[in-house]
């Protein structure tokens, strides 16, 4: 970064979303890769199998030994992933008249 010494980190809010964004290319939604469900790059692992893993109590070094082929790394994609979707998502609580 221009005008910062040597071992100084300056904050910029970009950073967070390029490290997002880095992460996000991890996870590829193709139709032709079970049939267009988002999953790890460079494997045929749904991000929903990660997801459901974890939730059941599954450890990160778990999964990491099960899935030889994708690193902590692909699973925080797979987290980040989940949770832009919910983010995005409206929930509207039923009103009972």
């Amino acid at each position: 970064m221009r005008g910062v010494p040597k071992g100084i980190v300056k904050y910029c809010p970009n950073q967070i979303g390029i490290m997002e964004s880095r992460l996000l290319k991890r996870i590829v939604v193709d139709p032709r890769i079970m049939v267009g469900k988002p999953v790890i790059r460079g494997t045929r692992i749904p991000v929903d199998a990660i997801i459901h893993r974890i939730a059941q109590g599954e450890t990160v070094e778990e999964l990491l030994e099960d899935y030889p082929k994708i690193t902590r790394q692909d699973v925080k994609a797979a987290l980040e992933y989940a949770e832009r979707l919910v983010r995005g998502e409206d929930v509207m609580p039923q009103i009972k008249s």
